[in-house]
């Protein structure tokens, strides 16, 4: 190897580790939090009507009373990847406290590409395939993923774009789940008097 093609090689090598501390620096950061809104701050979120697997309809207004993780993904979306094991988690983790997780697929291939995905990834959460009225509906999803934590009232609590962290995804879920709800705790207990 000539002298002049070692140095351009040497060159080439420190620019690409460089690139990936950089990239991998980035990417460990904490992301940006989105923070739960304030009850009255928050908008309801739009119905739909979506078919899952089975065929069966489903409609976001389902799910009322429950705390909802709304996830616009796809099967080739990388962070999209990462987040489905933590959305696995929490389905596990919360459902007995009235939470779920709704998944909305917005692949092209529809089902012929989600079921096997599914199978794989041992999704425990309902999967929905979405359309552009959905998304529309949502403010145009642009970016996936896209995640909205819903309140058990129905109303946007939180917006996550791109790829978020799993404690901020979590912080949001509890938060709500441990809110009063119609003047009633989540348990179903009336509110005592003395407490705020």
């Amino acid at each position: 190897m000539s002298k002049r093609l070692f140095v351009r090689s040497l060159q080439i090598g420190i620019t690409a580790v460089c690139l990936g501390i950089v990239a991998c620096s980035f990417y460990d950061r904490e992301p940006a939090r989105s923070d739960v809104k304030d009850t009255g701050d928050r908008k309801k979120a739009p119905d739909f009507s979506l078919k899952d697997a089975h065929g069966n309809i489903v409609h976001l207004s389902d799910y009322k009373g429950k705390v909802v993780l709304l996830d616009f993904w796809a099967t080739w979306c990388g962070p999209c990847n990462i987040e489905i094991p933590w959305f696995t988690d929490f389905e596990r983790k919360y459902k007995d406290r009235g939470f779920e997780v709704l998944g909305v697929s917005m692949d092209d291939d529809g089902w012929k590409a989600i079921n096997p995905f599914v199978a794989e990834k041992k999704i425990n959460y309902r999967i929905v395939l979405g359309d552009d009225m959905t998304s529309d509906m949502y403010g145009s999803v642009e970016a996936l993923p896209t995640t909205f934590v819903i309140d058990r009232e129905g109303r946007i609590a939180s917006i996550h774009i791109g790829l978020s962290g799993k404690k901020e995804f979590e912080d949001a879920i509890e938060k709500l789940l441990d809110a009063p709800v119609g003047g009633r705790a989540p348990d179903g207990n009336a509110k005592r008097a003395n407490e705020s």
